[in-house]
C-alpha cells in the first residue's frame, strides 16, 4: 500500500466488519420545518392576484346530475375579508357550490376564479387547498388520539412527506404560531389534552384552528354550530367574526338566530341559483324569500 493510499479516509466499520454508510444528514438545519425544498412545494399561491375587491367569483355556473340541475346559472361573488352567510333549504345547491369551489366537482359550464387570475376549474383539489382555500365540514375531523398541540402541528402549512414530518423540528416562530392559534380558538389551557376528550364545540374550534395553521385566504365553514350548546354557539360566532378581515369567511348555516348574530351580508340559494342577497333584515322582508320559504 502506498503512502497516498494509507492517507485516504476510510469509512467506519461496524462490529460485523461491514462498511457503514456515511450519514446523509450532517447538516441538521435541513430538518427544520421552515426549510422546504422548492420542488416539493406548489407555487400556486404565488400566482394569486388579490388586488381587486373580490376574492371569489362564480359566473354562469351550471351543474347537472342525472338530469337534475343542482346549480343553475349561478352568479356568486365574495368580497375580500368579508364574512358571508349562505342559507337555503336542503337541495338548494349549497354543498354542490362548495364542492365546485374546492375542486371536488367540476361544473358543466361557467367560470370560477380565485382572486383575479386563478381559474379554479383548472386546478386539482390539493392545489386549491395550497392556494389558500380551506374547507371545514359539519362533522369535526381531528386526530383524537393526539393532543391539541400535536393536531395543530400536523396541520401546519409545510412539506407533509413522511420523512420530513418524522424528522423535522419546529422553529421558534412556528411554535409561537401554534400557541397564537391555540389562544385564538380558546384552547390554550387544553394544549396537552387529547383531542378525543374535548367537547363537541371544542373539537369544532380545534378543526378551525387546524385550517388556520394552513394560512388560508378563504375559509368555507359548513354548519359550525350544529350540536353546540348556547355558550359554545356564542363563542363560535365571536371566533368567526374575529377571523373576518384577515381572512374571508363563508359560512353555511341553518340556524337563523346564529346567522343573524354574525352576518353583515346573507346570500339565499334556491334551486341552484341566488334568490336574494342583503342584510338579514332585508332577507327576512324579501317577498321572494317569504314566498319560497313561508308560502306567502
Amino acid at each position: 500500500m502506498t503512502q497516498r493510499d494509507s492517507n485516504k479516509k476510510r469509512r467506519p466499520v461496524d462490529a460485523l466488519g461491514s462498511v457503514s454508510a456515511p450519514s446523509p444528514l450532517k447538516d441538521k438545519s435541513i430538518l427544520r420545518r421552515d426549510r422546504v425544498f422548492n420542488f416539493l412545494v406548489s407555487n400556486i399561491n404565488e400566482r394569486i392576484d388579490t388586488s381587486g375587491p373580490n376574492i371569489l367569483y362564480l359566473e354562469n355556473v351550471n351543474v347537472s346530475f342525472d338530469g337534475f340541475k343542482a346549480i343553475n346559472d349561478l352568479n356568486f361573488y365574495v368580497n375580500k375579508g368579508e364574512l358571508r352567510c349562505l342559507i337555503g333549504a336542503n337541495g338548494a345547491g349549497k354543498t354542490t357550490m362548495m364542492d365546485i369551489i374546492t375542486g371536488k366537482t367540476k361544473p358543466d359550464a361557467g367560470k370560477v376564479l380565485f382572486g383575479n387570475n386563478v381559474d379554479l376549474l383548472e386546478e386539482t383539489e390539493s392545489d386549491i387547498a395550497l392556494a389558500g382555500i380551506g374547507r371545514k365540514f359539519q362533522k369535526p375531523t381531528v386526530f383524537e388520539n393526539l393532543n391539541v398541540f400535536e393536531n395543530l402541528e400536523l396541520a401546519m402549512a409545510d412539506n407533509k412527506s413522511f420523512f420530513y414530518t418524522l424528522r423535522a423540528k419546529l422553529s421558534s416562530e412556528q411554535h409561537d404560531r401554534i400557541m397564537q392559534i391555540a389562544s385564538l380558538i380558546g384552547l390554550s389551557e387544553s394544549m396537552n389534552g387529547v383531542a378525543g376528550s374535548l367537547s363537541h364545540g371544542q373539537k369544532q374550534w380545534l378543526e378551525i384552528g387546524m385550517l388556520l395553521m394552513q394560512e388560508p385566504l378563504l375559509l368555507l365553514v359548513d354548519e359550525p354550530v350544529a350540536g353546540m350548546t348556547q355558550q359554545e354557539m356564542e363563542k363560535t360566532g365571536e371566533l368567526l367574526t374575529n377571523l373576518a378581515g384577515e381572512h374571508t369567511v363563508v359560512v353555511v348555516e341553518h340556524d337563523m338566530e346564529f346567522v343573524r348574530s354574525i352576518a353583515n351580508r346573507v346570500t339565499v340559494l334556491h334551486q341552484g341559483s341566488v334568490l336574494a342577497e342583503g342584510s338579514m333584515n332585508e332577507i327576512q322582508n324579501n317577498p321572494e324569500v317569504r314566498k319560497v320559504y313561508l308560502g306567502e
